[in-house]
């Protein structure tokens, strides 16, 4: 006998995380009280991340229900999902306002109103599991608290642990080469060196671009993979760690292996995690304006972040796009500084740079939309944006460009975001088999002897 199709009642967050949401719920019943549609209608108006997603929410529950009836809309409309697919489950709008009598909860807040209204559907439905699907976990509390089902949106969560995400590297500990009986080793023309290997000599998952390296002193990288094989590039640790770009050299293995995926016109997507102060944007900085006014591989540097409170605030800054982002974008600025720290003359170092490079500072508000082409896109505090909001960046990439996104995952300032959760995340895991993109996490903090102090006790 089948089961009844489950009611999952949809949280405006969900919405704003997530405008497709909608669709994300296969054969069952996705509800929204009206009070949710009410806050979509507060939210869409303005340039911000917030209002453009409400809006885009909005067209989504219209695609499906744009030309039902009053009835249908309240029963529920099935949902299309195009001439290739059958129609699954449905979505219905919770117009009935509670009677006094069923309020659980005073309707003073939004939120109450939404879980009364969630009771009173779980009563008119007993033979139906319904649930409440919200990203805010004080919302999840009191729904618990009244007897009503809850849990978080979990679509584009695609890990279970944090610890499970891919590191961008595998440390083999004393040797590499003692676990390898069966290799093959060929030096091409240019004098790089490839070793092929059996993927079932490797116990861990393997991706393009990662990294293997031992205590012996063995560094390679993922070229290429095939269903029977490993191809390694071998690399030279010594020189890696030689390495200059913009006068900065790597202070340990992780920021030479990262240095080498910036540095490479072949990778067009690196993601670069890690805790403050291990180098992450002054790595990423120094690569992009040698790339920019060295190799000319890029006609200019896109800089740009996601702050808490950048949204509401940069339409109320005086001034022009660059002008309102230069406070928030700070930490590419300190970093330039940084990188010019020991010149004789720093500041005419950094106006040198600046006259020279076209780095612009772009807000979020601003890239919807846009294309950039041959540019190297720089994307800061990466942590804190939805996975529908990195896709929107990301896709902005055109050709020739490439996009670099840091964060540090155990710093995140959005609400309703968790390191799971993090757009950061999404991308890391949904690009880890893309051959033309690599990620790593970056260890330690070279930053300070303080700073490492207060990473590990504050």
């Amino acid at each position: 006998m089948p089961l009844s199709p489950i009611f999952y009642v949809l949280d405006t967050n969900v919405l704003i995380h997530d405008p497709s949401a909608i669709w994300n719920f296969d054969e069952h019943q996705v509800v929204i009280p009206m009070t949710v549609l009410e806050e979509l209608d507060n939210l869409k108006s303005g340039r911000g991340a917030v209002a453009a997603d409400s809006r885009q929410a909005i067209r989504e529950i219209d695609r499906i229900l744009g030309k039902a009836t009053p009835v249908d809309v309240e029963q529920g409309v099935p949902i299309d999902r195009g001439k290739q697919l059958p129609s699954l489950g449905t979505l219905s709008v919770l117009m009935t306002e509670t009677p006094q009598i069923h309020r659980m909860l005073p309707e003073h807040l939004n939120d109450n109103k939404i879980l009364n209204a969630v009771a009173l559907l779980k009563q008119q439905h007993p033979a139906h599991h319904v649930a409440l699907v919200t990203k805010d976990i004080n919302m999840r509390l009191k729904a618990r608290a009244c007897g009503i089902d809850a849990e978080d949106y979990q679509t584009d969560q695609l890990l279970s642990d944090i610890a499970e995400l891919n590191q961008g590297y595998i440390d083999f500990g004393d040797s590499f080469w003692d676990r390898i009986s069966d290799v093959e080793t060929e030096q091409t023309h240019s004098g790089e060196t490839f070793h092929q290997i059996p993927r079932s000599a490797i116990a861990q998952e393997v991706y393009p671009n990662q990294f293997f390296f031992d205590a012996a002193g063995f560094l390679g990288r993922v070229s290429r993979l095939t269903d029977t094989h490993i191809i390694l590039r071998h690399l030279d640790r010594e020189r890696m760690m030689q390495r200059e770009t913009w006068g900065l050299t790597p202070r340990d293995i992780f920021q030479a292996m990262a240095m080498d995926l910036l540095l490479d016109p072949d990778v067009h997507l690196v993601n670069l995690t890690g805790s403050a102060g291990s180098g992450k944007t002054i790595l990423a900085l120094a690569a992009a304006i040698e790339m920019t006014l060295d190799t000319k591989l890029f006609r200019r540097i896109i800089a740009t972040r996601s702050t808490q409170g950048l949204d509401e605030d940069i339409g109320f800054l005086p001034g022009t796009e660059a002008e309102k982002m230069e406070p928030w974008l700070g930490a590419i600025t300190d970093n330039l500084e940084a990188l010019h720290w020991d010149d004789e003359n720093a500041a005419g170092s950094i106006d040198y740079v600046l006259a020279k490079v076209p780095l612009q500072f772009k807000s979020l508000n601003y890239i919807r939309g846009r294309s950039f082409q041959h540019s190297l896109i720089l994307i800061d505090e990466s942590q804190n944006l939805t996975p529908h909001q990195i896709k929107t960046i990301v896709t902005r990439a055109g050709t020739g460009s490439k996009v670099v996104c840091l964060g540090n995952l155990a710093q995140i300032d959005t609400p309703y975001l968790s390191p799971i959760s993090s757009g950061l995340t999404y991308l890391t895991e949904r690009f880890k088999n893309f051959a033309l993109g690599g990620n790593l996490q970056l260890q330690g903090v070279p930053r300070s002897e303080l700073a490492a102090y207060a990473e590990e006790h504050l």
